[in-house]
């Protein structure tokens, strides 16, 4: 499993970031957004829907399940934070309701074995008031290139 390691010092960061990340992104991609409440996992997933080209708001609804978001590719948002049972996750069959575009999943973790083995895992972590420390973890060959071409875009803007 490869990983990189990003600093973000502001919610706009974060944007930038996820915007630079939904750029490499394909049909069929699953991004898992783990951390804390107030994080920023809809930071993240707002700048992955401005990559994709999202014209529309995107704002995390713990009382919808599945939001869905037009843009280049259509972004499916689930969020999971709600949910009590991980058969819940199963019903909603999101991989395969996700296939035609990008699947950003926020609280993964309310059903890890309903999620699939190949993806991008992002945890956000709490680093000070404003900053964030953002661990990407690939698993998989797609996703290990995904990082790479990441990383690799990342450093050109250094």
């Amino acid at each position: 499993m490869d990983c990189l390691l990003l600093r973000s010092e502001s919610p706009a960061e974060t944007r930038r970031i996820g915007a630079r990340l939904a750029r490499l992104l394909r049909p069929g991609d699953v991004v898992l957004l783990q951390g804390e409440l107030g994080a920023g996992k809809t930071c993240l997933a707002q700048g992955i829907g401005a990559g994709l080209g999202v014209a529309s708001g995107i704002k995390s609804s713990a009382f919808v399940l599945l939001s869905e978001y037009r843009g280049r590719l259509t972004l499916y948002l689930a969020d999971l934070y709600r949910l009590e049972d991980p058969q819940e996750v199963a019903d909603l069959a999101l991989e395969e309701s996700a296939a035609d575009g990008v699947l950003a999943v926020e609280w993964p973790e309310r059903a890890w074995q309903e999620m699939p083995p190949e993806r991008l895992l992002v945890r956000i972590e709490w680093t000070g008031e404003r900053s964030r420390e953002l661990t990407f973890e690939a698993r998989g060959a797609r996703y290990e290139e995904l990082l790479a071409a990441l990383a690799s875009r990342l450093e050109k803007r250094r």
